[in-house]
């Protein structure tokens, strides 16, 4: 466990060592996703490493800020952050998806120390992020809650009632990150068979929570460095709530799942894992 925070660089290899987690977790459980997870963990590393005032041994601490990862499909990933940030062992990573593990396909906050809101329904997470926002405010507490949500899940009608409402109450204790990696399983106008496109195209996404009178911050989400100067910044604005969209690759880290939607749910094979393995830098590549 370390005692001071890490570097950027320490970070970026806490994330390396969370992509193999995850895929030894999807690999052994034979189900779960894994693009999304890995367009994701760099940026969940860097928050619950450098940026979330938490306390993994005391889990329900009434003053910590908080996390809702609304595109719950993800929940490897967060499970895998959690455990290396000390919520519980890494080695119950091997129950992800199993009947009665802590560990489910969307993350519970009635079981998994840690989980401060279920999600899996896409944009209730969202919702109920803005509704531990509102709350904070009525009890005069000054923790930040911050949600991250799909590109994909921003079709959803809630996303855009929930961002109306964040502006109207002018809810500046609230940080939504955006993980915009373009893809998504069932994929937009005009795909096909074998392509699927972006749900938003340039600046479509941006521009659509301007609108909605957000303040918007664009950055890297693998740039670890820039997305904690960028969180810095969406932390400095008052009187609006603040969106981080974030540009992403679904599946990043490994050549072959990288921008391609079929990484979106799927299991690999012995023959891939061990290419994935391989590429990550882990010496035990072929332990499932």
């Amino acid at each position: 466990m370390m005692t001071t925070a890490p570097t950027v660089a320490e970070i970026a290899d806490i994330a390396r060592r969370a992509r193999i987690q995850i895929l030894k977790a999807v690999a052994h459980a034979k189900g779960g996703h894994v693009g999304g997870p890995y367009s994701a963990v760099d940026m969940l590393a860097a928050l619950y490493f450098r940026v979330l005032d938490v306390r993994p041994d005391e889990p329900d601490w009434p003053d910590r800020d908080r996390f809702v990862l609304s595109k719950g499909h993800s929940s490897i990933a967060l499970y895998t952050v959690l455990a290396m940030r000390g919520y519980f062992d890494i080695e119950e990573l091997a129950t992800f998806d199993a009947i009665d593990s802590r560990l489910q396909g969307h993350p519970d906050m009635t079981i998994t120390p840690g989980i401060d809101m279920s999600s899996g329904s896409l944009g209730l997470g969202f919702a109920g992020a803005l509704g531990i926002a509102l709350g904070a405010r009525a009890l005069g507490k000054d923790f930040t809650t911050y949600v991250m949500l799909g590109d994909g899940e921003c079709n959803e009608g809630i996303v855009w009632e929930g961002a109306h409402v964040a502006n109207r109450y002018h809810l500046d204790n609230v940080v939504a990150i955006v993980d915009q990696n373009n893809l998504q399983q069932f994929g937009w106008r005009g795909d096909t068979a074998t392509e699927r496109l972006t749900p938003y195209v340039g600046d479509e996404l941006a521009g659509r929570w301007r609108a909605f009178g957000w303040h918007v911050l664009e950055v890297d989400g693998h740039d670890i460095g820039a997305f904690l100067n960028t969180v810095e910044k969406a932390q400095a604005v008052s009187e609006s709530p603040v969106v981080i969209v974030a540009h992403t690759i679904k599946g990043k880290g490994v050549s072959f799942m990288e921008d391609n939607y079929r990484w979106h749910s799927r299991v690999p094979t012995e023959e891939e894992f061990a290419t994935a393995m391989q590429e990550l830098g882990e010496t035990k590549a072929g332990e499932r």
